[in-house]
């Protein structure tokens, strides 16, 4: 029997059940739920998730259902100072730079962030430790702290959950789900571009109109089983020959501005440019600094190619200084990101899984842009 705020009927012909049941039993379609409480509805096949929530759905309980997170929220501010690691992490920070890459005040920043979200991860799953004398979950910000260690140091999973005394598989899961919390917060909040880049200065660029610098980087996978996808993720600077290439865009104030999703090692560095959408903003006055790989795309400015049969002159070999100047700063940026040894480091992930890493990448450049914040690469 369905529950007594739960009213059934079919979209099709219009039947009224009394029964909870998948399909109508005149037209065989699918049913349609009503929450009295709440006049939510939907298909049958998302009935369960609404279950979990329904006897909040009258506005006489709603009050209790709030009142309840407010607790619960109290008990994860309490735990969040006396639960490992980061009881132990926050008392220097050396210690919380050297486990997780931030300091003390930019770990609250980031979690003050995504706080929300984090507690109400929290009240939802129900992490259990393997010893019965340990508290049954992880604080909101044990997840958060836990997270960045993995993404700063890409200890194993097995080790993680060693270490934590939880699960492989709760540690597994966690973590996928907290990069999503992050990379739905801080990414957009830390890594856009500048709405006013045609009128802003740029006083370490050659030319005025020079606004932006992109380059491309990789990470290392293992060899590939198959022999065609051995070929698609070659790339010949990769301590393993394979790896994800993605483009990195920052401007003149040495901030990331723009990350592209992960590709193939293979793939070329204009097509990359091409499909990123970041030729979108460029014209005469934004244009785009890059290295040789980037030739011949209108508005983007790489170094002049040595000609067949001469030298460069002057003018040409200053011209290429001062471009190779400017695109030192995106490379010591990547070189930041590689301080991060989940793309430093050979990834172990699945390599079909382009949504995953690129979301890795994009989550660690926003991580990096806030140590740029704080520590930049010219004043």
């Amino acid at each position: 029997m369905s529950s007594p705020q739960i009213e059934w009927s079919c979209s099709q012909c219009q039947s009224v059940m009394t029964d909870r049941k998948k399909y109508c039993t005149n037209c065989h379609s699918m049913l349609t739920w009503t929450c009295t409480g709440s006049e939510k509805s939907g298909l049958y096949t998302n009935y369960y998730r609404h279950l979990d929530n329904y006897s909040y759905c009258t506005p006489e309980l709603e009050e209790e259902k709030q009142q309840k997170m407010e607790e619960k929220q109290q008990q994860f501010e309490a735990l969040n100072d006396k639960q490992r690691p980061w009881s132990v992490w926050s008392r220097t920070n050396e210690s919380c730079v050297q486990h997780t890459g931030n300091d003390i005040e930019q770990i609250q920043e980031l979690y003050s962030m995504c706080e929300q979200l984090l507690t109400n991860y929290c009240s939802h799953k129900n992490y259990r430790y393997t010893n019965s004398t340990t508290t049954s979950y992880l604080s909101p910000m044990n997840l958060l702290v836990v997270t960045l260690w993995h993404l700063k140091h890409y200890h194993s999973v097995r080790y993680i959950s060693t270490e934590l005394n939880l699960g492989p598989s709760t540690v597994h899961y966690l973590l996928l789900e907290v990069v999503d919390i992050l990379h739905s917060y801080i990414y957009p909040e830390l890594i856009s571009l500048p709405a006013d880049i045609s009128n802003r200065t740029t006083p370490h660029g050659p030319e005025e109109h020079h606004k932006l610098i992109v380059d491309s980087t990789f990470i290392a996978i293992p060899q590939p089983d198959d022999l065609d996808q051995r070929k698609a993720y070659y790339h010949s600077k990769s301590s393993t020959n394979y790896a994800f290439k993605v483009q990195i865009a920052c401007d003149f104030s040495y901030k990331i501005v723009h990350v592209s999703e992960c590709y193939q090692g293979s793939v070329h560095d204009i097509t990359i440019l091409r499909e990123s959408g970041l030729l979108e903003h460029v014209k005469e006055s934004v244009q785009i600094i890059g290295d040789k790989g980037y030739i011949g795309e209108e508005y983007v400015v790489t170094p002049t190619k040595k000609p067949h049969g001469r030298e460069l002159t002057d003018e040409e070999k200053n011209f290429n200084r001062d471009i190779n100047s400017a695109r030192a700063a995106i490379e010591n940026i990547i070189q930041r990101l590689k301080t991060y040894a989940i793309l430093g480091s050979v990834y172990r992930g699945t390599i079909d899984d382009f949504d995953k890493i690129t979301k890795i990448v994009q989550v660690v450049s926003a991580l990096c842009n806030m140590n740029l914040n704080k520590h930049p690469i010219r004043k």
